[in-house]
């Protein structure tokens, strides 16, 4: 049986996911698996982003800040979903601090993870 896709366009990369199950939001408190595994060298595409616990709530940026990845940090990305927002969000950690959280995609470097959460 072949399997379709559906694409999302993110700043002119194109995000895969099954077609038979649509990227959904995670919930405030849901961490992303470690699916990509990229180590993004100073990830910020420009000034710095929160990591938040989760991608809804009215707006995605109702989750609480677990913590901030700076310009000049790096970063392990894992997984994407999209938010409530209309933004696709990837699940990172920080590689200097160690927190794990979501941020937007457009504003980090390579526009986030390539890599579907399957949520």
């Amino acid at each position: 049986m072949a399997m379709t896709t559906a694409a999302v366009a993110v700043a002119g990369i194109f995000l895969s996911a099954p077609a038979s199950a649509s990227p959904a939001h995670a919930s405030c408190g849901t961490a992303g698996p470690l699916l990509d595994g990229a180590i993004v060298i100073a990830a910020p595409a420009g000034d710095a982003v929160n990591q938040r616990s989760g991608t809804v709530a009215i707006s995605s940026t109702n989750c609480p800040v677990v913590g901030v990845l700076q310009t000049n940090d790096d970063a392990q990305y894992y997984c994407w979903t999209s938010g409530d927002d209309g933004f696709t969000w990837t699940y990172l950690r920080n590689l200097r601090t160690d927190v794990a959280g979501w941020s937007r995609d457009n504003l980090l470097d390579y526009n986030g993870s390539t890599i579907w959460c399957g949520f």
